[in-house]
Order: C-alpha cells, then sequence, then structure tokens
C-alpha cells in the first residue's frame, strides 16, 4: 500500500510541478506589458489634458483682452 501511495505521490507532485512551471512560463512579461499600458494611457491623458488646458489658456485671454479693451473705451 505505501508503495502505491508513493507512486502516486510522486506521479501527482511532478505533473503538478511541470503544469506550474507551463504556468509561470505563460505570465513571462506581463507586468511589463502591463505597465506599459499604463504609461500609454498616462501620456495619453497628459497631452488630452495640456491641449485642454492651452484652449482653455487661450480663451481666457482673448475674453480678458477684450474685457480690457472694452473698459478703457
Amino acid at each position: 500500500m505505501s508503495q502505491l501511495l508513493l507512486l502516486t505521490y510522486v506521479v501527482t507532485s511532478s505533473s503538478v510541478r511541470r503544469g506550474l512551471r507551463r504556468c509561470h512560463l505563460d505570465e513571462r512579461g506581463e507586468g511589463v506589458i502591463s505597465a506599459a499600458l499604463a504609461v500609454l494611457i498616462m501620456a495619453v491623458l497628459g497631452a488630452a489634458m495640456w491641449v485642454v488646458f492651452e484652449r482653455m489658456f487661450n480663451q481666457t485671454t482673448a475674453d480678458t483682452e477684450e474685457k480690457v479693451t472694452e473698459i478703457g473705451r
């Protein structure tokens, strides 16, 4: 009985280890890809925020100059 138990343990543990190794190899580089996607998303959001800020600043400057000119008449 103990030999059968030992054989079962050896067969299952080696197949489990093989499966874990295969799973580990498949996930190699996942962190790097996730980090690259996060950086790309943040860059796009930053560029969009800059465009909105620049347009808002230019519009505010134009409105202010117009009001100052209007007050100065």
